[in-house]
């Protein structure tokens, strides 16, 4: 009789999450340097929106659903598809092909979004602390700037500018943190 030794199988799939948190995190930093006032809303944010903030996530979400992992496809994937869309609404009533949202829209569409981010906050009490950072700041993030669009009082979007800044370096930290964890297999920066 051969004796037999059990084999650890890997799915070979790298992890996704840098990539989607990174993506995350530098778009949402450089928007909301444009909130804090320090430049004016132009193509590099838009392109980042487009091509890393959105594209990048859904990519990294779909990957996360071949990993079997619910929570990653669905924050990357739907905060991907809100950089797309929130792109969409800037671009769209430039080419004439729909009015420009209403304040009351936009305070509509960030409530629904701080909403959903509430929700999934409460899956990253099972996960890290880095997570729970970057979605708590993320909550707090979509509700400051509804309030701008609710009362039209610009020191809302200036103070959600620096708290998005915050809360995309966490998202970027975290990112890193993934990326340089695994590459030294040992704990170089912290998640909590």
């Amino acid at each position: 009789m051969i004796p037999t030794t059990p084999v650890a199988v890997k799915d070979g799939i790298a992890n996704p999450a840098p990539l989607g948190l990174c993506a995350f995190g530098m778009t949402t930093v450089l928007l909301n340097l444009h909130n804090a006032g320090f430049f004016e809303m132009n193509s590099m944010i838009l392109a980042m929106g487009i091509f890393y903030g959105g594209l990048a996530q859904v990519i990294a979400g779909i990957i996360e659903a071949k990993k079997n992992n619910t929570f990653g496809l669905t924050a990357f994937t739907s905060y991907g598809f809100f950089w797309l869309s929130l792109v969409g609404l800037i671009v769209i009533p430039k080419f004439g092909w729909a009015a420009k949202p209403a304040e009351s829209a936009m305070c509509a569409y960030l409530v629904m979004w701080g909403l959903f981010t509430l929700f999934l906050f409460f899956g990253t009490l099972k996960l890290n602390r880095a997570l729970q950072i970057v979605f708590g700041t993320l909550v707090i993030l979509f509700f400051l700037l509804a309030a701008k669009h609710a009362t039209g009082n610009e020191s809302f979007e200036k103070f959600a500018g620096y708290e998005g800044i915050f809360c995309g370096a966490s998202a970027i930290y975290a990112g890193i943190a993934n990326v340089l964890n695994e590459v030294y297999g040992k704990t170089v920066l912290p998640l909590g």
